[in-house]
């Protein structure tokens, strides 16, 4: 190990080995990139400035748009500028930041959405204290304590990987620096640390998934019991965008982090990757707009007053 020269910078492997397809997906995930940061900031935009929007679940919902924002701003420019050069490098200290600031604000995200999967328990089965459970103080101590949950376990993951020894190749087989691939590259002992991320996910996906279950199983047990039909259509309106995150997030990052480490990265597993770092993030505000009445509502009035203006002037 002593006569073995350390690791600089990372080379990430290319999406194609023809220049033309590559210019071809630079515009595209442009495209995605921005639509991206045009819908989240949108929806922060809204729930800070429609009062009809001052409540708990578009209070969650802003910080879930604000984790997203950090999210692909912590990928989709790199892969961007990879789609363009011929080397597509990343220094070590960069490969972490981007290692951490991809686990931080995602896991950040499991925790919101067990959080917003409460909220719509107590909304839907406790209505008439709704209010009161679900007060100014209580909401900012479980967004707070869920972005404390994931600092705390994905600063501690960051910081032990990069103290892994990484001696060559140096050629990660990803389009980011994700977790697994960085630990095939390490001369170091893993077995420690893929216990610790495992532990980790589990903590993160598994445990958040499994108050989701529970908090919907109430919704569910609740709601059948409403005699009319048109009462059990608008309870579960109000829950079925979120449902639709829940299983789509959930399904794709399951299926990357709570198994065993991977030898090698089949290309299955990149599309997976694509699909929860690019084609996800996309659908997302649009799934909480275009299928949620008050947001709709909220963006016509905003649309309306805008127009209107502009008409004026």
């Amino acid at each position: 190990m002593k006569n073995q020269t350390r690791v600089t910078e990372f080379i990430f492997s290319s999406f194609t080995s023809d220049p033309q397809l590559e210019i071809f997906f630079f515009f595209l995930l442009l495209l995605v990139y921005l639509l991206t940061l045009m819908g989240n900031i949108i929806i922060i935009t809204i729930t800070l400035l429609d009062h009809r929007l001052h409540m708990p679940m578009y209070f969650f919902l802003r910080n879930y748009s604000s984790s997203e924002i950090v999210f692909t701003l912590a990928l989709i420019p790199k892969m961007l500028v990879n789609l363009l050069v011929n080397k597509k490098t990343i220094s070590f200290s960069g490969c972490f930041i981007q290692f951490f600031f991809y686990f931080f604000p995602g896991t950040t995200e499991f925790f919101l959405l067990a959080v917003m999967s409460l909220d719509r328990c107590v909304a839907v089965c406790i209505p008439l204290r709704y209010a009161t459970i679900m007060n100014s103080k209580v909401c900012w101590q479980l967004v707070l304590g869920s972005w404390l949950l994931s600092f705390l376990l994905m600063f501690p993951a960051t910081i032990m990987t990069s103290q892994l020894v990484f001696c060559g190749p140096n050629i990660i087989n990803h389009f980011f620096c994700d977790f697994n691939p960085l630990l095939q590259l390490s001369c170091s002992d893993t077995q420690f640390m893929q216990l610790f991320i495992l532990g980790s996910a589990i903590i993160s996906l598994l445990g958040t998934l499994a108050v989701s279950i529970i908090c919907y199983g109430y919704i569910i047990r609740t709601v059948m019991r409403i005699p009319s039909t048109t009462g059990r259509k608008k309870a579960f309106s109000t829950c079925s965008a979120h449902l639709m995150v829940v299983t789509i997030l959930y399904g794709s990052c399951i299926f990357t982090y709570v198994r065993p480490a991977q030898s090698t990265l089949t290309d299955f597993d990149k599309a997976v990757a694509i699909l929860n770092t690019v084609v996800i993030p996309l659908f997302n505000p649009f799934i909480y707009s275009l299928r949620n009445k008050q947001v709709k509502e909220a963006l016509r009035d905003s649309h309306a007053r805008l127009s209107s203006k502009n008409f004026r002037l």
